[in-house]
């Protein structure tokens, strides 16, 4: 596909986009055609239709299996360590983007062609006019979001091996891109492509700050990073204040492209500013700090769907509940997927418009419950479903064939069809698959143990605490095992128009363990109340800025500070070391959970 015939901006992109999902399945069919066509003499291909039309779609669709990573591991492992593109793509594979693996698993490599970037910065560029016809103004300021890079790696063979973020902010179609004033950004590219993520976290920070009138709009890519930015800010903002005040750069700065661009943007001394800053941020409350700070603010970005969700209450704190909560499109590592037409929508109700351009897509139907599974478990290639086909209200295992040599490939998420738009289908974003907590027969997935924690949460509230992260991890060290789940709270300080409310006791956390037993499901509730095959759920308080710590140990074993998400199982090591060094407390479920036969 010519990455020419993605440069599409503003209304143009919106006509694109109308086109596009009004012929969902002529797009799809020509998109898969197109596909097979290319990669039709890969070995992988070859193997799986040889004998039979190599551009046959039916054949295709009848012939080729739906595989997990392992089963495309052995070619991508030969791709990187020398062989030929052509095992998998027609194409060459320019680099190996790593995923996060801290979502359910280890770090995986998926190739990626040239043109891979055009596909997303075709999204990229859907964004803003989408959000313009929501929100206006927003070409009259500059958009703070806070972007990081990873050090990238090589394979044996010498291609590059970095995440997705990183290997879009250091191409020519960021670097080099059209400045105009829908996409003017507080942080300079050197802050942003600094491999030092303190360093860059520091640099965008000040930027944001000096621009603090202008900025329309703020985020991150997740949810998370946002939060760990405002933690940041909370322990350095009279070094940058006094920057500001001074005109100097602190000298912590030690990257020399952050220098320069800081150094010139600082140019002249501000006391005014810096007071300004200091006065907000002294305040002994920190609730609504985001709209003091940047009072032209209209919405916050950020991923807040999936396990994202729980940081929800935090920016609702710390924007007051006053800016709208926008996330504005679904993507991995493998393809950039779709995007949200409504982002002013509640969090709770954001659905992606999948784009048939992206990637040729089909669905495993799943029960309602059945957002779990073993990947191991064969897939008959007659059960899957197209685009076009899927069922309003029925749920989905997302799988992709890409023109990079992904074919039939299990994303591993969970999605459920919400509505259409034209010929296009819409879906909210469950949970990861494959990600369980599991002590005998109960299975625990990601949304069941994301619904119970925010049950038990509330009973934290009245007591103005905030649940600020969260993570478990099955312990099976003792018999029976049970469900460790790691919580880290901030007592807010209580401002005069909060209710000011004695500190809780043991019992309040006791209450919490019971309440999140009694909201999981009827399996777990039978192996622990009439089985007996589960002990007691526990809660482990963990001090302050654990959970940027167990970050801070990820970044350190290769994770992305961009595409970083908190991991809800625990199974390494080093991980369970650090949270449980850092625990102040445990507490236990006081009873077993309610169980009818």
């Amino acid at each position: 596909m010519d990455g020419k015939k993605l440069e599409y901006k503003g209304e143009e992109a919106l006509k694109e986009l109308q086109k596009l999902t009004s012929e969902a399945d002529k797009v799809q069919y020509e998109l898969l055609k197109a596909i097979l066509t290319r990669n039709n003499k890969t070995e992988y291909l070859q193997k799986h239709m040889k004998g039979f039309s190599m551009n046959d779609v039916s054949v295709f669709k009848h012939k080729v299996p739906v595989i997990t990573y392992k089963d495309i591991y052995p070619y991508i492992q030969r791709i990187a360590n020398g062989e030929d593109s052509s095992l998998i793509s027609g194409h060459p594979i320019t680099e190996m983007l790593c995923s996060s693996g801290t979502s359910g698993g280890e770090p995986k490599l998926m190739p990626s062609i040239a043109e891979d970037l055009d596909r997303r910065t075709f999204v990229y560029n859907l964004i803003m006019p989408i959000m313009n016809q929501y929100v206006t103004g927003l070409d009259e300021g500059k958009a703070m979001f806070l972007y990081f890079v990873k050090s990238e790696m090589s394979t044996p063979c010498g291609l590059p091996a970095r995440t997705v973020l990183t290997s879009y902010y250091k191409s020519k179609h960021f670097k080099t891109r059209t400045r105009d004033l829908y996409n003017d950004q507080t942080s300079p590219d050197e802050a942003i492509l600094c491999d030092d993520s303190n360093q860059s976290m520091y640099c965008q920070l000040l930027a944001g700050l000096i621009h603090r009138q202008q900025v329309m709009r703020l985020g991150a890519v997740f949810a998370s990073a946002l939060l760990r930015a405002i933690s940041f800010l909370e322990r350095n903002w009279l070094s940058l204040c006094t920057d500001i005040r001074t005109g100097q750069l602190n000298p912590m700065i030690t990257d020399s492209g952050c220098r320069s661009a800081m150094s010139a943007m600082l140019k002249l001394a501000d006391p005014s500013l810096g007071d300004e800053i200091e006065n907000i941020c002294s305040r002994r409350s920190w609730k609504g700090i985001v709209c003091d700070l940047w009072p032209k603010a209209k919405y916050i970005e950020a991923v807040v769907t999936g396990s994202m969700s729980q940081y929800i209450p935090a920016l609702e704190y710390y924007s007051r509940g006053k800016l709208p909560l926008v996330c504005t499109m679904y993507a991995s590592s493998e393809c950039y997927f779709g995007v949200n037409l409504k982002p002013l929508c509640d969090p709770e109700d954001v659905a992606f418009t999948l784009l048939p351009n992206m990637g040729y897509y089909e669905f495993i139907p799943l029960g309602e419950n059945e957002t779990y599974g073993n990947d191991d478990e064969e897939i008959s290639t007659d059960t899957l479903v197209k685009l076009v086909d899927v069922k309003l209200g029925c749920y989905y295992e997302l799988v992709v064939t890409t023109f990079s040599g992904l074919n039939r490939y299990r994303i591993g998420d969970v999605l459920q069809v919400t509505g259409f738009h034209n010929r296009t289908p819409q879906f909210r974003f469950i949970c990861r698959r494959n990600v369980i907590l599991s002590i005998d027969n109960d299975k625990t997935n990601e949304e069941d143990l994301h619904k119970s924690i925010m049950a038990a949460k509330r009973l934290l509230e009245p007591y103005n605490a905030l649940l600020v992260e969260y993570t478990s991890y099955a312990d099976t060290s003792s018999v029976p095992g049970h469900y460790v789940i790691y919580w880290e709270i901030k007592h807010c300080t209580p401002s005069v128009l909060d209710k000011v409310t004695s500190p809780f006791g043991p019992k309040v956390l006791e209450d919490c363990c019971i309440a999140m037993e009694e909201d999981l499901d009827y399996i777990y509730r039978r192996c622990r109340t009439h089985d007996k095959c589960i002990g007691p759920l526990e809660i482990r308080v963990v001090k302050p800025g654990t959970f940027d710590s167990l970050m801070d140990l990820f970044i350190k074993q290769g994770a992305s500070i961009n595409q970083y998400k908190t991991p809800r199982c625990i199974k390494s090591e080093a991980a369970l070391k650090l949270l449980n060094s850092n625990m102040k407390a445990c507490f236990f479920s006081p009873r077993d959970p309610t169980w009818n036969p």
